[in-house]
Protein backbone atom coordinates (compact mmCIF):
# COMPACT_ATOMS: atom_id res chain seq x y z
CA UNK A 1 0.00 0.00 0.00
CA UNK A 2 1.53 3.37 -1.32
CA UNK A 3 2.06 5.78 1.73
CA UNK A 4 0.28 8.66 -0.36
CA UNK A 5 -2.86 6.87 0.98
CA UNK A 6 -2.38 6.78 4.69
CA UNK A 7 -3.34 9.77 7.27
CA UNK A 8 -1.11 12.08 8.42
CA UNK A 9 -0.99 14.81 11.22
CA UNK A 10 0.03 18.43 10.16
CA UNK A 11 0.02 19.89 14.16
CA UNK A 12 -3.49 19.89 15.35
CA UNK A 13 -4.87 18.90 11.43
CA UNK A 14 -5.28 15.52 10.96
CA UNK A 15 -5.07 15.14 7.24
CA UNK A 16 -6.97 12.13 4.88
CA UNK A 17 -3.90 11.54 2.91
CA UNK A 18 -0.47 12.64 2.07
CA UNK A 19 -1.42 14.06 -0.94
CA UNK A 20 -1.05 17.83 -1.53
CA UNK A 21 -2.64 20.23 -3.89
CA UNK A 22 0.48 22.69 -5.14
CA UNK A 23 0.06 26.26 -5.23
CA UNK A 24 -0.57 27.40 -8.89
CA UNK A 25 -1.94 30.37 -10.22
CA UNK A 26 -4.52 30.26 -12.64
CA UNK A 27 -5.47 34.20 -12.39
CA UNK A 28 -9.57 33.77 -12.40
CA UNK A 29 -10.50 36.52 -9.52
CA UNK A 30 -13.54 38.64 -10.33
CA UNK A 31 -12.60 42.48 -11.38
CA UNK A 32 -11.72 45.35 -10.61
CA UNK A 33 -10.37 43.90 -6.84
CA UNK A 34 -9.31 41.01 -7.34
CA UNK A 35 -11.62 39.28 -5.74
CA UNK A 36 -11.97 35.21 -5.15
CA UNK A 37 -15.45 33.93 -7.11
CA UNK A 38 -18.23 31.09 -7.16
CA UNK A 39 -15.96 29.61 -9.77
CA UNK A 40 -12.78 29.13 -7.84
CA UNK A 41 -14.62 27.62 -5.29
CA UNK A 42 -16.18 25.15 -7.59
CA UNK A 43 -12.19 24.68 -8.48
CA UNK A 44 -11.05 24.07 -5.04
CA UNK A 45 -14.13 21.52 -3.94
CA UNK A 46 -13.66 19.38 -6.91
CA UNK A 47 -9.93 18.65 -5.86
CA UNK A 48 -11.00 18.37 -2.29
CA UNK A 49 -9.99 14.58 -1.66
CA UNK A 50 -6.39 16.45 -0.98
CA UNK A 51 -5.46 15.67 2.17
CA UNK A 52 -4.33 19.32 2.32
CA UNK A 53 -5.14 22.08 -0.56
CA UNK A 54 -2.03 24.72 -0.59
CA UNK A 55 -3.88 27.81 -2.17
CA UNK A 56 -2.69 29.96 -5.43
CA UNK A 57 -0.09 32.83 -4.47
CA UNK A 58 -2.24 35.81 -2.95
CA UNK A 59 -1.49 39.02 -2.31
CA UNK A 60 -1.00 40.75 1.06
CA UNK A 61 -1.29 44.54 0.01
CA UNK A 62 -1.83 46.33 -3.04
CA UNK A 63 2.17 46.88 -3.93
CA UNK A 64 2.52 43.09 -3.80
CA UNK A 65 0.74 41.99 -6.90
CA UNK A 66 3.03 40.94 -9.83
CA UNK A 67 0.51 39.44 -12.26
CA UNK A 68 -3.22 40.22 -13.58
CA UNK A 69 -5.90 39.12 -11.93
CA UNK A 70 -4.09 37.41 -9.05
CA UNK A 71 -6.11 36.90 -5.69
CA UNK A 72 -6.03 39.56 -2.34
CA UNK A 73 -6.74 38.74 0.90
CA UNK A 74 -6.16 42.07 2.65
CA UNK A 75 -9.35 43.93 2.81
CA UNK A 76 -12.75 42.93 3.50
CA UNK A 77 -14.13 42.09 0.30
CA UNK A 78 -11.05 39.86 -0.23
CA UNK A 79 -12.24 38.11 2.87
CA UNK A 80 -16.20 37.80 1.56
CA UNK A 81 -14.88 36.29 -1.02
CA UNK A 82 -13.16 34.10 -0.29
CA UNK A 83 -15.25 32.70 2.46
CA UNK A 84 -17.43 30.23 0.06
CA UNK A 85 -14.13 28.94 -1.06
CA UNK A 86 -13.10 27.97 2.20
CA UNK A 87 -16.07 26.62 3.12
CA UNK A 88 -17.01 24.50 0.21
CA UNK A 89 -13.31 22.96 0.75
CA UNK A 90 -14.17 22.16 4.20
CA UNK A 91 -17.05 20.15 3.12
CA UNK A 92 -15.45 17.72 0.93
CA UNK A 93 -13.00 17.16 3.95
CA UNK A 94 -10.01 18.68 2.61
CA UNK A 95 -7.76 21.27 4.73
CA UNK A 96 -7.20 24.46 3.29
CA UNK A 97 -3.59 26.79 3.54
CA UNK A 98 -3.31 30.51 2.18
CA UNK A 99 -0.18 30.95 0.17
CA UNK A 100 1.07 34.60 1.01
CA UNK A 101 3.26 36.07 -1.41
CA UNK A 102 4.95 39.42 -2.28
CA UNK A 103 6.39 39.74 -5.55
CA UNK A 104 8.65 42.19 -5.05
CA UNK A 105 10.90 43.54 -7.79
CA UNK A 106 9.33 40.62 -10.32
CA UNK A 107 6.34 42.90 -10.99
CA UNK A 108 5.33 46.27 -13.22
CA UNK A 109 4.25 49.82 -12.38
CA UNK A 110 0.91 48.80 -14.00
CA UNK A 111 0.28 47.15 -10.66
CA UNK A 112 2.42 49.93 -8.36
CA UNK A 113 0.05 52.97 -9.22
CA UNK A 114 2.76 54.12 -11.70
CA UNK A 115 5.75 53.56 -9.31
CA UNK A 116 8.45 51.47 -9.22
CA UNK A 117 8.30 47.49 -7.86
CA UNK A 118 10.17 47.33 -4.25
CA UNK A 119 13.34 44.81 -3.72
CA UNK A 120 16.02 44.28 -1.67
CA UNK A 121 18.31 46.34 -3.94
CA UNK A 122 17.89 48.37 -7.24
CA UNK A 123 18.93 45.44 -9.35
CA UNK A 124 16.09 44.20 -12.40
CA UNK A 125 15.58 40.37 -12.73
CA UNK A 126 17.30 39.34 -16.30
CA UNK A 127 14.74 37.98 -19.05
CA UNK A 128 11.92 37.91 -16.34
CA UNK A 129 8.33 38.98 -17.71
CA UNK A 130 4.75 39.64 -16.10
CA UNK A 131 1.39 38.95 -17.15
CA UNK A 132 -0.64 41.96 -17.94
CA UNK A 133 -4.21 41.75 -19.44
CA UNK A 134 -6.82 44.24 -19.86
CA UNK A 135 -10.25 44.95 -18.94
CA UNK A 136 -11.13 41.91 -21.14
CA UNK A 137 -9.36 39.34 -20.04
CA UNK A 138 -6.43 39.63 -22.88
CA UNK A 139 -2.68 39.15 -22.14
CA UNK A 140 0.43 39.61 -22.96
CA UNK A 141 3.91 38.91 -20.82
CA UNK A 142 5.59 42.29 -20.47
CA UNK A 143 9.70 42.41 -19.12
CA UNK A 144 10.08 43.65 -15.45
CA UNK A 145 11.37 46.90 -14.80
CA UNK A 146 14.66 48.27 -12.39
CA UNK A 147 13.05 48.29 -8.84
CA UNK A 148 13.61 50.58 -5.75
CA UNK A 149 16.06 49.37 -3.34
CA UNK A 150 13.56 49.34 0.00
CA UNK A 151 14.15 51.95 3.07
CA UNK A 152 13.56 50.03 6.60
CA UNK A 153 10.06 51.57 6.57
CA UNK A 154 9.30 49.48 3.56
CA UNK A 155 10.92 46.71 5.29
CA UNK A 156 8.84 47.28 8.54
CA UNK A 157 5.43 47.78 6.54
CA UNK A 158 5.83 44.92 4.51
CA UNK A 159 6.24 42.47 7.45
CA UNK A 160 3.18 43.95 9.19
CA UNK A 161 1.42 43.36 5.68
CA UNK A 162 2.29 39.89 5.77
CA UNK A 163 0.88 39.35 9.62
CA UNK A 164 -2.00 41.44 8.63
CA UNK A 165 -2.98 39.33 5.66
CA UNK A 166 -2.67 36.02 7.52
CA UNK A 167 -4.70 37.51 10.46
CA UNK A 168 -7.42 38.50 7.24
CA UNK A 169 -6.69 34.93 6.08
CA UNK A 170 -7.98 32.79 8.82
CA UNK A 171 -11.04 35.02 9.41
CA UNK A 172 -11.60 33.82 5.45
CA UNK A 173 -11.73 30.31 6.73
CA UNK A 174 -8.15 29.19 6.50
CA UNK A 175 -6.10 26.58 8.50
CA UNK A 176 -3.05 28.69 8.19
CA UNK A 177 -0.61 30.13 5.75
CA UNK A 178 2.28 29.48 3.69
CA UNK A 179 4.58 31.97 2.95
CA UNK A 180 6.11 32.76 0.03
CA UNK A 181 9.91 32.27 0.23
CA UNK A 182 10.65 30.95 -3.17
CA UNK A 183 10.56 31.09 -7.00
CA UNK A 184 12.54 34.01 -7.84
CA UNK A 185 9.69 36.50 -5.36
CA UNK A 186 10.39 39.21 -2.38
CA UNK A 187 11.71 36.55 0.27
CA UNK A 188 13.56 35.05 -2.27
CA UNK A 189 15.14 37.94 -3.24
CA UNK A 190 16.88 38.73 0.23
CA UNK A 191 17.75 35.12 0.79
CA UNK A 192 20.23 35.44 -2.61
CA UNK A 193 23.11 36.90 -3.08
CA UNK A 194 22.71 38.03 -6.44
CA UNK A 195 19.40 39.57 -6.22
CA UNK A 196 20.60 41.04 -2.74
CA UNK A 197 23.55 43.29 -2.84
CA UNK A 198 22.68 45.44 0.79
CA UNK A 199 24.96 46.39 3.29
CA UNK A 200 22.82 46.79 6.13
CA UNK A 201 21.57 43.70 8.20
CA UNK A 202 19.69 42.50 5.95
CA UNK A 203 22.58 41.65 3.41
CA UNK A 204 25.81 40.10 3.03
CA UNK A 205 26.28 36.87 5.84
CA UNK A 206 23.48 34.12 5.73
CA UNK A 207 22.29 35.55 8.69
CA UNK A 208 21.61 38.35 7.53
CA UNK A 209 19.65 37.10 4.42
CA UNK A 210 17.54 35.27 6.37
CA UNK A 211 16.54 37.75 8.76
CA UNK A 212 13.79 39.19 6.35
CA UNK A 213 12.11 35.84 6.20
CA UNK A 214 11.92 35.16 9.72
CA UNK A 215 11.12 38.64 10.98
CA UNK A 216 8.20 37.68 8.68
CA UNK A 217 7.74 34.27 9.84
CA UNK A 218 7.71 35.81 13.56
CA UNK A 219 5.29 38.74 12.68
CA UNK A 220 3.19 36.67 11.17
CA UNK A 221 3.31 33.38 13.99
CA UNK A 222 2.64 36.56 17.03
CA UNK A 223 -0.72 36.73 14.72
CA UNK A 224 -1.95 33.32 14.31
CA UNK A 225 0.31 30.90 16.15
CA UNK A 226 3.34 29.38 14.46
CA UNK A 227 1.37 25.93 14.06
CA UNK A 228 -0.88 27.68 11.75
CA UNK A 229 2.25 28.64 9.88
CA UNK A 230 3.77 27.01 6.52
CA UNK A 231 7.23 28.31 4.18
CA UNK A 232 7.92 27.73 0.85
CA UNK A 233 11.66 27.78 0.40
CA UNK A 234 12.96 26.99 -3.55
CA UNK A 235 16.95 26.40 -3.30
CA UNK A 236 17.20 24.64 -6.50
CA UNK A 237 15.24 26.69 -9.03
CA UNK A 238 17.39 29.38 -10.46
CA UNK A 239 14.77 31.30 -12.91
CA UNK A 240 14.03 34.90 -12.85
CA UNK A 241 17.36 35.26 -12.81
CA UNK A 242 17.88 33.77 -9.07
CA UNK A 243 21.31 31.88 -9.79
CA UNK A 244 23.09 32.34 -6.18
CA UNK A 245 25.70 30.12 -5.17
CA UNK A 246 25.62 30.25 -1.50
CA UNK A 247 21.73 29.75 -1.59
CA UNK A 248 21.94 26.04 -0.53
CA UNK A 249 23.61 26.45 2.56
CA UNK A 250 21.52 29.87 3.44
CA UNK A 251 18.37 27.45 2.71
CA UNK A 252 19.96 24.69 5.45
CA UNK A 253 20.06 27.88 7.79
CA UNK A 254 16.95 29.33 7.78
CA UNK A 255 15.11 25.62 7.82
CA UNK A 256 16.92 25.43 10.93
CA UNK A 257 15.98 28.62 12.54
CA UNK A 258 12.79 27.53 11.08
CA UNK A 259 12.52 24.16 13.43
CA UNK A 260 13.26 26.45 16.18
CA UNK A 261 10.34 28.87 15.80
CA UNK A 262 8.50 25.10 15.20
CA UNK A 263 6.44 26.06 12.39
CA UNK A 264 3.92 23.75 11.26
CA UNK A 265 5.56 22.91 7.51
CA UNK A 266 8.87 23.41 5.29
CA UNK A 267 7.52 23.23 1.74
CA UNK A 268 10.81 22.32 -0.97
CA UNK A 269 9.76 23.48 -4.20
CA UNK A 270 11.41 21.75 -6.54
CA UNK A 271 12.23 22.30 -10.40
CA UNK A 272 9.59 20.53 -12.97
CA UNK A 273 10.77 21.14 -16.36
CA UNK A 274 12.75 18.34 -18.90
CA UNK A 275 16.31 18.11 -17.76
CA UNK A 276 15.20 19.90 -14.27
CA UNK A 277 18.83 19.96 -11.80
CA UNK A 278 18.07 16.90 -9.75
CA UNK A 279 17.76 17.62 -5.67
CA UNK A 280 21.13 15.87 -4.40
CA UNK A 281 20.11 13.14 -1.67
CA UNK A 282 22.63 14.77 0.53
CA UNK A 283 20.74 17.74 0.67
CA UNK A 284 17.66 16.18 1.40
CA UNK A 285 19.28 14.14 4.12
CA UNK A 286 21.14 17.63 5.63
CA UNK A 287 17.57 19.26 5.22
CA UNK A 288 15.95 16.21 7.60
CA UNK A 289 18.88 17.28 9.99
CA UNK A 290 17.76 20.08 10.26
CA UNK A 291 13.90 20.12 10.56
CA UNK A 292 12.40 17.35 11.90
CA UNK A 293 8.68 19.09 11.39
CA UNK A 294 6.16 17.93 8.43
CA UNK A 295 8.61 18.65 4.86
CA UNK A 296 5.55 18.84 1.67
CA UNK A 297 8.21 18.58 -1.78
CA UNK A 298 6.24 19.33 -4.88
CA UNK A 299 8.02 19.31 -8.66
CA UNK A 300 7.22 16.86 -11.50
CA UNK A 301 6.61 13.76 -8.71
CA UNK A 302 4.76 11.01 -9.51
CA UNK A 303 3.55 7.97 -7.38
CA UNK A 304 6.51 6.15 -7.94
CA UNK A 305 9.03 9.04 -6.77
CA UNK A 306 6.78 10.30 -4.01
CA UNK A 307 6.29 6.98 -2.43
CA UNK A 308 10.27 6.59 -2.65
CA UNK A 309 10.67 10.19 -0.78
CA UNK A 310 8.17 9.34 1.43
CA UNK A 311 9.91 6.01 1.98
CA UNK A 312 13.24 7.10 2.74
CA UNK A 313 11.66 9.59 5.72
CA UNK A 314 12.62 12.76 3.50
CA UNK A 315 9.04 14.43 3.14
CA UNK A 316 6.17 13.82 5.15
CA UNK A 317 3.78 14.95 2.27
CA UNK A 318 3.91 15.31 -1.55
CA UNK A 319 2.26 17.92 -4.01
CA UNK A 320 0.92 17.61 -6.84
CA UNK A 321 0.76 20.86 -9.55
CA UNK A 322 -0.18 20.42 -12.70
CA UNK A 323 -1.54 16.98 -12.28
CA UNK A 324 -4.41 18.08 -10.52
CA UNK A 325 -5.25 20.86 -13.29
CA UNK A 326 -6.45 18.34 -15.87
CA UNK A 327 -7.18 15.72 -13.02
CA UNK A 328 -9.66 17.00 -10.19
CA UNK A 329 -10.17 13.19 -8.98
CA UNK A 330 -6.31 13.14 -9.08
CA UNK A 331 -6.19 10.91 -5.42
CA UNK A 332 -9.23 8.56 -6.55
CA UNK A 333 -6.97 8.13 -10.31
CA UNK A 334 -3.59 7.56 -8.76
CA UNK A 335 -5.20 5.06 -5.78
CA UNK A 336 -6.91 2.99 -8.76
CA UNK A 337 -4.08 3.32 -11.19
CA UNK A 338 -5.98 5.22 -13.86
CA UNK A 339 -4.63 7.09 -16.54
CA UNK A 340 -4.42 10.62 -16.29
CA UNK A 341 -5.70 13.51 -18.47
CA UNK A 342 -3.48 15.64 -20.31
CA UNK A 343 -4.33 19.59 -19.24
CA UNK A 344 -4.68 22.36 -21.63
CA UNK A 345 -2.06 24.91 -21.53
CA UNK A 346 -3.35 27.41 -23.34
CA UNK A 347 -5.86 28.16 -20.42
CA UNK A 348 -3.64 27.76 -17.44
CA UNK A 349 -3.51 31.85 -16.27
CA UNK A 350 -6.90 33.80 -17.28
CA UNK A 351 -10.37 32.98 -19.09
CA UNK A 352 -13.66 31.27 -17.28
CA UNK A 353 -14.44 27.91 -16.48
CA UNK A 354 -12.63 26.27 -20.04
CA UNK A 355 -9.53 24.52 -18.71
CA UNK A 356 -10.75 25.57 -14.91
CA UNK A 357 -13.87 23.13 -13.59
CA UNK A 358 -14.69 21.82 -17.20
CA UNK A 359 -12.43 18.78 -16.46
CA UNK A 360 -14.19 15.52 -15.74
CA UNK A 361 -13.48 12.78 -13.62
CA UNK A 362 -12.54 9.38 -14.63
CA UNK A 363 -15.23 7.44 -16.09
Amino acid sequence: MSKLFETAQLKQLALNNRIVMAPMTRARTSQPGNIPNEMMADYYAQRASAGLIISEATQISDDSQGYSFTPGVYNDEHVAGWRPVTDKVKTQGAHFFCQLWHVGRVSHPVFQNGEQPIAPSALAPVETKVWIADDSGEGKMVDCVEPRAMLQADIDRVISDFAYAAKRAVEAGFDGVEIHGGNGYLIDQFLRTNSNHREDKYGGSRENRVRFLLQVVDAVSEVIGADKVGVRLAPFITFKDMNCPDIVPTILLASQQLQARDIAYLHLSEADWEDAPQIPEDFRIALRERFSNTIIVAGGYDQMRADEVLNKGYADLVAFGRPFVSNPDLVSRLANQQPLAELDPTTLFGGNEKGYTDYPNYQ
